[in-house]
């Protein structure tokens, strides 16, 4: 569930990037493939709507094992990076009638579990010092 309280208690028009972590159901809910076949069909419907928001992915891969911290309840699938050039323009994505609508059901069936965390920049060996 969307922490909207949450994220409205940040900076509106700071920019975010979003940690994803997603751990996939063997079989997608509505039993159209894997897990992950559910998620390349999320995907697909939103990267558009994050780049017609001014954001980009940064990163995505497999999460391959836990190198330090607790291992229950962290064994992911996969991780994604995702930039959105403010913390509005993700809320409006994710409060869409378009996402809700053509997008979220696929997630729905993809993910056991998928947490995502807002997080603002500290340090990036991309901006210049």
């Amino acid at each position: 569930m969307l922490n909207i309280e949450g994220l409205e208690k940040l900076e509106p028009n700071a920019p975010v990037v979003m940690l994803n972590l997603m751990r996939f159901r063997a079989r997608s809910r509505d039993g159209d493939g894997s897990g992950w076949d559910a998620y390349l069909r999320y995907s697909a419907i939103t990267v558009p709507m994050i780049r017609a928001r001014g954001g980009t992915l940064l990163w995505t891969g497999e999460a391959k094992a836990v190198a330090l911290g607790p291992h229950r309840g962290n064994q992911w699938d996969f991780v994604a990076l995702v930039y959105y050039p403010s913390v509005a323009a993700f809320l409006d994505m994710m409060t869409s009638e378009a996402y809700e609508r053509e997008a979220d059901p696929h997630r729905v069936n993809a993910c056991a579990e998928h947490v995502i965390i807002a997080t603002s920049e500290a340090y990036s060996k991309f901006r210049p010092k």
